[in-house]
């Protein structure tokens, strides 16, 4: 368990686009979904484009610890979710249980 809590974080604190993506959660163009993902509040050609960029990278993590550790990707998301919901910062967005967009 202490694995996956350890590769969740390593995957939510991503360098590559850091500041990037900083911005635009501090902007409410961008939060994070229930299921560990990020998602579009506002939409624009390049917030698609970096939220797509970062899914790939998070998918492709969960699928490891996944493998790893005799889960689901859907179980390790989940988990992964639960844990960038609680580290964001408030008034930024997240998705609440039933799908919408709200500031934490």
């Amino acid at each position: 368990m202490k694995k996956i809590i350890l590769m969740i974080t390593l995957i939510l604190s991503f360098s590559v686009f850091a500041l990037e993506l900083s911005d635009a959660k501090q902007q409410g163009l961008v939060g994070e979904r229930v299921d560990g993902l990020l998602g579009v509040v506002e939409t624009s050609l390049e917030v698609k484009e970096l939220v797509n960029s970062i899914n790939a990278q998070r998918l492709a993590v969960y699928k490891q610890i996944a493998e790893k550790n005799a889960m689901t990707i859907d179980q390790v998301s989940v988990l992964a979710g639960e844990k960038a919901i609680k580290k964001t910062p408030k008034g930024q967005y997240i998705q609440n249980a039933a799908g919408q967009w709200v500031i934490k």
